[in-house]
């Protein structure tokens, strides 16, 4: 009888062994969610900005000057060359956006099965360790 209860603890320290290596598996998916609503609100809030200087750029008449600051110098440009500048900046950020949201929808995806295989993984150990008891 001693026996059969000789494997049941070596199991349940397996099975707490890959627990914790899927619990930090979860908690490094976590990070990188983190990570991704942080880089996400630093994109929307460029988005915001560079919307709003292009406002500011189709109130300017065409012959007003726009300069654009490169370093310590303010250099002049055109209206229309700063113009299509702010549009191809808010499109990247735009496009980098969207990337990143297909990220956070994977990293959910995959923080959602992690949770699933560690509640299954702690209800076999459960079992484990009743049968072990019994």
């Amino acid at each position: 009888m001693a026996s059969s209860l000789a494997p049941a603890p070596a199991a349940v320290r397996d099975m707490q062994c890959d627990l914790e290596s899927q619990a930090n598996a979860l908690s490094k998916i976590q990070k990188d969610i983190s990570k991704n609503h942080e880089v996400r609100k630093q994109f929307t809030i460029q988005v915001g900005e560079n919307e709003l200087v292009l406002k500011e750029l189709e109130l300017l008449n065409e012959g007003a000057n726009v300069y654009k600051l490169i370093g310590p110098v303010l250099v002049k440009q055109d209206n229309a060359e700063a113009k299509a500048n702010i549009k191809k900046r808010i499109e990247y950020i735009t496009a980098e956006l969207m990337r990143m949201d297909r990220a956070l929808k994977d990293l959910e995806e995959k923080q959602n099965s992690k949770k699933e295989s560690i509640i299954k993984l702690q209800q076999k150990m459960q079992a484990v360790q009743a049968k072990a008891q019994a």
